[in-house]
């Protein structure tokens, strides 16, 4: 039987388990995939300990996991385009990609382009569409200095590449292990702590900052605006209370989850234009332990699992 991540209730990374299950049954205009790279998430780490109960509770026994890539192993009544053995990219809602068959909306997947490697592939979706949609949201282009908390992160490091794409300046808050990725990526690197505000304005040409994206959390929406951003040019994916306080915007994964925009990152890695930076890659046995690592935090890029 095919194997699948399990928590039968909240809590730590002691509940995750990896089970047995039955194998799924894809319905009308669905596709079931056997999954060859799955990408964790912060986000999943707060649904698994109950901290987003309120807006995203869980079911039990609940999976978990969004991203994917994978091959086409059945499709369902209906779905055109996609064949028994084809590569595909993609997402699930269901939480159910940490696995190693998942059914899938053949709306919400591509084909698999060959010169995109299945790490970075089984990544696009959470991290990938939440960079795209910040980097849109502060409207980074030409002439612009943007300042990007967490740029060696999951998101960040996408978000990074994404901004200098648009023509702006980019300043990249990471530790100093990271700063010589960010130089060769095109940022500017800036380590944080203590006097980060100066060092940022002493990066900027002529101390201006014209938008900020905060993938870290903390006080930066606080401090983006002390360094002069206007609220609407302030994109936060953390502090979702900053919104009704402020006024900056949250744009992420919901603003830019979709088919479209996967082709679009996926076009760039093929392109040479994009890179994912990949952390670690784990099997599906060692759940726990690639959960262990995302939470120490400071991991540059990303976490995937291969089941």
């Amino acid at each position: 039987m095919p194997k699948a991540v399990r928590f039968q209730q909240y809590g730590g990374i002691e509940v995750l388990r990896v089970v047995e299950v039955d194998r799924p049954v894809p319905g009308p205009g669905q596709v079931l995939v056997r999954v060859v790279v799955a990408a964790i998430n912060p986000g999943e780490v707060h649904i698994r300990t109950g901290a987003l109960h309120d807006r995203w509770p869980a079911t039990f026994p609940s999976g978990e996991g969004s991203d994917l890539a994978g091959i086409v192993a059945e499709t369902g009544a209906g779905v055109e385009g996609f064949a028994i053995g084809d590569e595909v990219i993609g997402f699930t809602d269901n939480r159910a990609s940490h696995a190693e068959f998942v059914v899938v909306e053949a709306a919400d997947l591509i084909p698999r382009p060959a010169d995109v490697p299945w790490e970075q592939a089984g990544t696009l979706y959470v991290a990938g569409t939440t960079a795209y949609a910040a980097v849109r949201a502060v409207a980074a282009g030409p002439g612009d200095t943007v300042v990007i908390s967490g740029a060696a992160g999951g998101v960040g490091s996408i978000a990074v590449q994404l901004a200098r794409h648009t023509g702006a300046t980019v300043i990249g808050l990471a530790s100093e292990g990271n700063h010589e990725w960010l130089a060769a990526h095109g940022a500017i690197p800036v380590s944080y702590g203590e006097g980060v505000a100066d060092r940022i304005r002493a990066a900027a040409d002529g101390g201006k900052i014209d938008a900020f994206i905060d993938t870290f959390g903390a006080d930066y929406v606080e401090m983006a605006l002390d360094l002069g951003v206007v609220p609407e040019r302030i994109d936060t994916i953390t502090d979702h209370r900053a919104t009704e306080k402020y006024g900056v915007k949250t744009d992420g994964n919901s603003a830019a989850g979709n088919a479209q925009v996967i082709a679009e990152l996926a076009a760039l890695i093929g392109a040479g234009r994009l890179e994912i930076p990949i952390a670690a890659t784990y099997p599906l046995e060692e759940v726990r332990d690639a959960f262990r690592e995302l939470e120490r935090g400071h991991t540059r890029g990303k976490i995937v699992l291969r089941p």
